[in-house]
């Protein structure tokens, strides 16, 4: 019969060997064809070295001299059994290392440390390197997702937290480890949280409301009243086509559909389509004609107001502004008031997701659509996670696999995971004519709907809003659609990321906000004369849009005679998932 220790040392072989091949499994992922081409990088790296000697030496002289007094204070420590003070320390904003264990034991606190120096060595050899700045941002940001993958933290045998549990537990954390891992590989995703407390229609995208238009592309939900008397234009709210609508009603707690709602708006909200294979020849300006357009002409009817208050999010951002120039050209302004919130329109600087976009990548993605096809949600989804890859990917391998634990309920991660495909055609011409040729910015340059845009055309009042954290859409090219809109503008930057400083709950207060009504041509100077506020951005939004709602008429329910409901929110649409296939992200 085997020893308890014989078996405990069998389930952490075969824990290490389990997150070992996930860590392979989520690089190889990232590694699509055109990213392997970026190891070349590492040639470039040591040839650009290799031109500046004394650098170099520099570098590899200092590194040497922490690595040695590290090692003497280990056996300083030793020796005297007393800690010394660490030669390098995590960043506090660091979690990986938080646990006493790191820091008590001396075998773990010699691990972190060497990991942390062998780190800041790498990243300064990067820095160090004279290549030009595209060369650099790619090999910077594969630097840090190597070292982010192997982190000892990630590995059982390296990380005192696991092994201290597997002890604790008889082995059982690691067993459920395992068990955990099986069931994401079978599944294709990482599970971030508890997925079983959640629904779409029972406790997430609750406020009351009903579907009155739909094609083959979108459903338009228009929401059930919360006043007497409502403000006579409505407000439609377009939403990124890369994720599900519902991360603007969440639960009725930070719900901002339900919060506009209450405002006395009558709010309506395009509901994407999860498109299956049939549609991977969708185009860019069906999206506009039969998606944004569509909308917006539905709305029209149903209230029979003139005009209408229109909010972009995200690339939702994206088509609206375009859409509202494409009715611009043909002589209509159905738009009384324009809101943007973390979108790009000007894509001169995208942060981290320019190592992604080359046009190696674009015409090898415009040859895989070209037939048709679409794009699996998980690969995007991937890609963004990889943008935060120790916060949205190695902390739920190391509290998922390693130590057996389930995930906490959490609706924003829930939405994360609920990820839609998109037609192969819309996406090649997306990623070609912004991420890649930055077209949109320039007017005339691109014709859509049979017209050429021009952005300056779009002379509604706007509201742009942008997050300092936002690893997404960088705050500074946010701002930059204040140069572009030909209406007043009013740039607001909140505190937080993409999804966090957006869903922030006006009845919570949390959070702050910058203003500054005037608007130089640099962003830095903006925030330089910016005054900080309290709370949510919520709040002074409804403050702003309020005066172009028109007058209190009263409140109607959903749908009319050419509009009946369809059926209630939150439709069929948002409620389609794409099914669970295995590990390995690949376009349908």
């Amino acid at each position: 019969m085997n020893s308890p220790q014989t078996l405990m040392q069998a389930l952490l072989d075969q824990a290490g060997r389990a997150s070992a091949e996930q860590a392979q499994s989520i690089v190889q992922s990232l590694a699509t064809e055109q990213r392997i081409r970026d190891t070349t990088l590492l040639d470039a790296l040591t040839a650009a070295l290799a031109q500046d000697s004394e650098q170099l030496n520099e570098i590899q002289q200092r590194y040497y001299r922490q690595h040695l007094e590290l090692w003497k204070r280990v056996i300083a420590r030793a020796d005297q059994g007393a800690a010394a003070a660490p030669v390098i320390a995590p960043e506090k904003t660091d979690r990986r290392f938080q646990s006493p264990e790191w820091n008590e034991l001396p075998f773990f606190d010699y691990l972190k440390q060497a990991y942390l120096l062998n780190s800041r060595w790498l990243g300064e050899m990067v820095e160090a390197a004279a290549l030009d700045a595209p060369a650099k941002h790619r090999l910077r940001f594969f630097t840090r997702q190597w070292l982010d993958a192997v982190a000892p933290a990630n590995f059982p045998a390296t990380n005192p937290e696991v092994l201290k549990l597997a002890q604790q537990t008889g082995g059982e954390s690691l067993l459920r480890g395992i068990e955990n891992l099986n069931a994401d590989l079978k599944k294709g995703r990482i599970t971030m949280t508890d997925e079983a407390a959640f629904e779409v229609g029972r406790n997430l995208a609750v406020t009351p409301g009903a579907v009155v238009f739909e094609n083959d592309l979108m459903q338009l939900i228009q929401y059930a009243p919360l006043t007497e008397t409502v403000h006579e234009k409505p407000l439609l709210i377009v939403p990124p086509c890369i994720n599900k609508y519902y991360i603007l009603d969440l639960q009725p707690d930070n719900s901002f559909v339900r919060y506009a709602v209450a405002q006395g708006h009558t709010v309506f909200m395009v509901s994407w389509r999860n498109v299956p294979q049939e549609m991977g020849r969708v185009t860019w300006d069906e999206y506009l004609e039969r998606g944004v357009i569509r909308a917006i002409d539905a709305v029209l009817e149903i209230c029979g107001s003139g005009q209408l208050n229109a909010l972009g999010f995200c690339i939702g951002g994206t088509l609206l502004a375009p859409a509202l120039a494409v009715l611009r050209a043909r002589e209509r302004e159905p738009a009384a008031s324009l809101t943007l919130l973390t979108a790009m329109l000007d894509f001169s600087d995208v942060g981290d997701l320019a190592v992604f976009v080359d046009e190696n990548y674009v015409t090898k993605r415009e040859q895989d659509f070209a037939a048709g096809g679409v794009l699996n949600g998980r690969e995007l989804g991937l890609t963004f996670s990889s943008l935060r890859a120790n916060e949205l990917i190695w902390n739920y391998v190391v509290n998922n696999y390693l130590k057996g634990q389930q995930p906490e309920p959490f609706d924003l991660l829930y939405w994360n995971s609920d990820s839609t495909n998109l037609p192969g055609a819309m996406y090649v011409y997306y990623l070609r004519n912004t991420y890649l040729e930055n077209n949109l910015r320039v007017p005339g340059r691109l014709t859509m709907c049979g017209v050429p845009i021009d952005l300056d055309t779009v002379a509604a009042p706007a509201y742009v809003l942008a997050a300092r954290e936002d690893h997404i859409v960088p705050w500074k090219t946010a701002y930059q659609s204040t140069q572009l809109l030909g209406g007043q503008c009013e740039f607001v930057l909140t505190a937080s990321g993409h999804i966090a400083g957006v869903v922030n709950p006006a009845a919570k207060n949390k959070r702050h906000y910058w203003l500054n009504t005037d608007l130089p041509a640099d962003a830095d100077a903006w925030f330089a004369a910016a005054a900080q506020r309290p709370g949510s951005w919520w709040s002074h939004w409804s403050g702003w849009l309020a005066p172009f709602g028109g007058m209190q008429v009263p409140a109607r329910p959903p749908g009319g005679a050419k509009y009946p409901a369809i059926e209630p929110a939150p439709g069929r649409y948002v409620k389609e998932r794409i099914q669970d296939t295995g590990f390995g992200i690949q376009s349908d």
